[in-house]
């Protein structure tokens, strides 16, 4: 069996919005957006204590990720929540952190 056929979509899935979410300011980003309709990059580089061009690398991984969303209109860029995903995400981690009713504890 190949690498990849061994892990279900689910668990693909997963990985990526956990590694899309690994590092600090992407949760300070996710935690912005979700608080507002929307963001403008420049307004979040005066909230975040990063360069630009950082910022620009953390968006760009949530957006691959498909966590966020961003509409271009020159000359600036305003970013969202994709609130499908969001759900999708949201649904993953909850029945991937709920326990089992019986669990014997591990010891």
């Amino acid at each position: 069996m190949a690498y990849s056929e061994y892990f279900t979509k689910e668990q693909e899935q997963i990985a990526r919005f956990a590694k899309a979410m690994g590092h600090p300011v992407r949760i300070a980003i996710l935690q912005l957006l979700n608080a507002q309709s929307c963001c403008y990059h420049g307004d979040m580089a005066e909230e975040l204590p990063i360069a630009k061009s950082t910022l620009s690398q953390h968006l760009k991984e949530l957006k691959n990720a498909g966590l966020i969303q961003g509409n271009f209109t020159p000359p600036t860029i305003k970013y969202c929540i994709n609130q499908e995903n969001w759900q999708i995400a949201k649904s993953l981690f909850d029945k991937l952190l709920t326990p089992p009713a019986l669990v014997e504890k591990c010891r």
